[in-house]
């Protein structure tokens, strides 16, 4: 079975790597969740949004039919969940903005991302 782009379809993730997640299809087509595929928001570990085994549902974002690979997006079919917590003025006047400050906060934006 060819599946084309745009269609929404489930797989399990077969592998893992820091680039992304390989995900079996039906008939021996497979594809991958690109990093830049998993969420919205700021991914530092794909293992924390994905598990080996795990049957999902994605969209197919791009087709290479001679190769039976796909090209997958999980955000895509999360688009309407929101993927971080918005902040309000005052939480952003606390802080000012410069490398110092991105260092210190950057650890804290992504525990609260992962929440």
């Amino acid at each position: 079975m060819q599946f084309s782009r745009g269609q929404v379809v489930q797989g399990i993730i077969t592998g893992i790597m820091p680039y992304g997640a390989f995900v079996k299809l039906e008939d021996d087509n497979y594809g991958l969740i690109h990093i830049s595929e998993v969420s919205n928001g700021f991914v530092n570990d794909v293992h924390t949004y994905v598990r080996e085994g795990e049957k999902i549902v994605v969209k197919i974002i791009d087709v290479d039919h001679a190769r039976h690979q796909y090209k997958l997006s999980l955000k895509a079919i999360r688009k309407n969940r929101m993927t971080h917590k918005p902040y309000r003025n005052d939480q952003i006047s606390k802080f000012s903005i410069g490398f110092r400050s991105l260092e210190e906060k950057l650890p804290i934006w992504i525990q609260e991302e992962q929440e």
